[in-house]
């Protein structure tokens, strides 16, 4: 009972367009009313949105329940790649 299961399933659940359930999170990096960041053992996955909200988060199974409007969702490979893009377009258009 002591030891967190660490052979999470990886799975995507969308219903409605409206609600979606992701499993094997590991970790939220981070969440806002527009844009998810979480770390999957599939990788990072980026939910962009309208008014989205955590619903429903269970951290021993890695099970994380999202409500809003999906606009798009996709994965990336390291999280702060858009970051460092977004730093470099700022520093050459100032």
């Amino acid at each position: 009972m002591d030891k967190i299961n660490n052979t999470l399933t990886h799975a995507i659940s969308i219903s409605e367009r409206n609600n979606i359930v992701v499993s094997g999170v590991k970790k939220i990096e981070s969440f806002d009313s527009e844009e998810f960041l979480m770390e999957t053992n599939m990788g990072f996955i980026i939910i962009k949105g309208e008014g989205l909200e955590i619903v429903k988060l269970d951290t021993y199974q890695g099970n994380v329940t999202i409500k809003g409007r999906l606009i798009n969702l996709s994965y990336a490979e390291e999280p702060n790649r858009k970051e460092k893009e977004e730093g470099v377009l700022n520093r050459l258009f100032k």
